[in-house]
């Protein structure tokens, strides 16, 4: 690694920034407690470990290069926020007063490693920012990689957690207001459509999501 101290400041500042991965967390803990945005919290840092190993193995840089692939991943992440988006418009159909109906946690945690896996804009993110910070002459280009990724999962996890504490607060008080349970889902569901639009309009970026 080239300049650590100038790597974790860089990270700082990434995590520091909302992000899709920030609205997607918060939405699932307004939604559906703390619960549900912590262990989506953990379900998304553990995909980005698996873009962490990709990219150590040289494998984003294929995908990046692939038309085809690239082309694959983007429209299976969108497809599967879209999928998300549908599932939760038709939560609670049928019922007086619908409303979100919290889902068992380990649903919730492969929701977020799919959300991440799928998500192109991680493998753009990898191969734009990490390389910076590389230092060549050290050798073990892969172990340096693999290094700093498990540090920006930490400190994104950190981020992540403070974002789904804080939501979930705001989400039991929104939750006693039968006005806010009677637009819930609509409103989730919408960020989740617009998430899954975003990934179906990925491109170039070197911004963390």
């Amino acid at each position: 690694m080239t300049n650590p101290l100038l790597f974790l400041l860089a990270t700082l500042t990434l995590v520091a920034i909302p992000g899709p991965n920030h609205l997607y967390i918060t939405t699932r803990a307004v939604g559906e407690g703390r619960r549900a945005g912590i262990a989506s919290a953990f379900g998304v840092e553990t995909g980005t470990l698996v873009h962490i190993a990709a990219a150590a193995a040289g494998l984003s840089a294929v995908v990046a290069a692939s038309a085809t692939a690239f082309g694959f991943l983007r429209y299976a992440g969108a497809a599967y926020l879209f999928f998300l988006a549908y599932r939760t418009f038709r939560a609670g159909d049928g019922e007086d007063e619908p409303r979100l109906r919290p889902r068992p946690l380990h649903r919730v945690y492969l929701d977020g490693v799919l959300v991440n896996v799928l998500n192109p804009k991680v493998v753009l993110f990898f191969l734009a920012f990490l390389p910076q910070f590389v230092d060549q002459d050290a050798g073990r280009v892969p172990l340096q990689i693999a290094v700093m990724g498990v540090v920006l999962v930490l400190v994104g996890l950190l981020s992540d957690i403070v974002y789904a504490l804080a939501a979930g607060s705001i989400g039991t008080w929104l939750r006693e207001r039968p006005a806010f349970r009677r637009r819930q889902r609509y409103a989730t569901g919408l960020v989740y459509a617009g998430l899954g639009a975003a990934a179906a309009l990925a491109g170039p970026s070197a911004r963390r999501t």
